[in-house]
């Protein structure tokens, strides 16, 4: 966790720099890719994938070492070759799991959060699951534990993988001539990402376009289709904590409602989007019917929200980084405490960007919930120790943000209110 961490405190400025370096050459260019919220709801979202992983709160079922344990056929030496077979494994491994989560009702809540921006840019890349507490498809690195792969191999190319899935999720690089044949590209991802018929449920791949194109996934962008975003059951809300479990929530709420036993069982591996007859019938979802003509999801702001959603998402940035940097010395149980604070800071000032009526209501327990921190430990997590003077300095920071965000909440409702009137 501690090496993640550190990792994260140079990934995070970079990925948020080239996130808004593309927002300035959109505006530059006069093709406006990212909205503001919209891009605020991405960042939000990478912070508490990452905040997830920080804390350990996932478990596989079978681990990469044990299948090395007990399955290898062979000892494989750490050489580049090595290296090549390690990431022609994870590539492989991850179109299939990428595959199955598109297809399959259950699965599909661990990846609905990527594809719920109305979007395509490089912030959207940071939608990822906090969702996935169980992760069954280890086993698809078998291949790897068979021809003996290290485990250091996997754990050097595995975030290596992972980052280089980022720079193709944007509007501004068309094609790319012979690449197209070889690696994943915008264009390839830009039909990924779109719910138009002619491209739904295609280019699996993450970086060798070869998977597709070898299983019978595969779909070239077409001129005269263009890449309309988002999922066909859209999400209505920039809150990516509600976003992850939004679809299980549904998939609960129909095996509970249905009068057929059969379907209380079989709704969980259906694919996709399926439900039984007779919930769809009784409690409708909206759908969007023509991708051409729907209207994406921006409620109503003003320049005080937006101003002080940002101040909140920048002052989160620092306590995320504090986190980070210093995971070992807060030691357990300190990281998860922590960790329930980013998640409140996430839900509270997401919960105001959409305008919602209770949305002060969290940034109170928000701010209870750090205060009490400050109160039983005379301290945060330790920071006295770095800087005299910054636990007075919080308390009033806790303190102004309730006042400050209730504030805001109202003022944004009496302009909305008016300007509907």
């Amino acid at each position: 966790m501690e090496t993640y961490g550190k990792i994260l405190l140079i990934a995070m400025p970079v990925f948020l720099g080239l996130v808004l370096l593309e927002k300035w050459y959109g505006w530059y260019r006069g093709k406006e890719t990212v909205r503001s919220m919209d891009m605020l709801s991405s960042l939000s979202s990478g912070i508490t994938n990452v905040t997830k992983d920080v804390l350990g709160l996932s478990i596989a079922i079978i681990s990469y070492h044990w299948m090395l344990a007990h399955l290898a056929l062979v000892q494989t030496p750490p050489v580049f070759l090595t290296y090549l077979i390690a990431f022609l494994a994870l590539d492989l491994s991850g179109y299939w799991v990428h595959r199955i989560s598109h297809e399959y009702n259950i699965f599909w809540n661990n990846h609905l959060i990527h594809h719920s921006s109305e979007d395509f840019n490089l912030a959207c890349a940071l939608r990822q699951s906090i969702s996935v507490f169980v992760r069954l498809f280890t086993v698809f690195l078998l291949p790897a534990a068979l021809l003996g792969v290290p485990e250091q191999v996997i754990a050097v190319v595995a975030p290596l993988h992972l980052f280089a899935q980022f720079w193709y999720h944007t509007e501004h690089i068309r094609r790319m001539g012979w690449l197209e044949k070889i690696i994943v590209t915008p264009s390839h991802h830009r039909v990924h990402h779109a719910i138009n018929k002619e491209y739904l449920d295609k280019n699996y791949g993450q970086i060798l376009i070869i998977w597709d194109k070898l299983f019978g996934t595969y779909q070239e962008e077409l001129e005269t289709v263009p890449a309309v975003y988002g999922i066909t059951r859209p999400v209505q809300t920039w809150n990516p904590i509600r976003i992850n479990f939004m679809h299980v929530g549904l998939l609960f709420r129909d095996a509970w409602y249905t009068r057929h036993l059969k379907d209380k069982f079989r709704i969980w591996l259906m694919p996709t989007g399926w439900r039984p007859a007779d919930v769809a019938e009784r409690f409708p979802v909206h759908k969007i019917e023509d991708v051409y003509r729907f209207d994406k999801y921006e409620p109503s702001t003003n320049r005080l929200l937006m101003g002080w959603t940002w101040i909140q998402f920048m002052l989160l940035l620092l306590f995320v980084s504090y986190l980070f940097a210093n995971i070992t010395s807060i030691g357990s149980p300190g990281i998860f405490v922590y960790g329930g604070f980013i998640f409140l800071c996430v839900y509270a000032f997401t919960e105001l960007m959409d305008l919602h009526p209770f949305a002060w209501i969290w940034e109170l327990l928000k701010d209870v919930y750090a205060c009490s921190v400050l109160y039983l430990t005379g301290d945060w997590f330790g920071i006295s120790a770095h800087a005299k003077g910054l636990v007075p300095s919080l308390a009033a920071y806790f303190i102004l943000s309730a006042l400050i965000t209730v504030f805001v909440s109202l003022q944004t409702k009496k302009r909305i209110t008016a300007l509907q009137l």
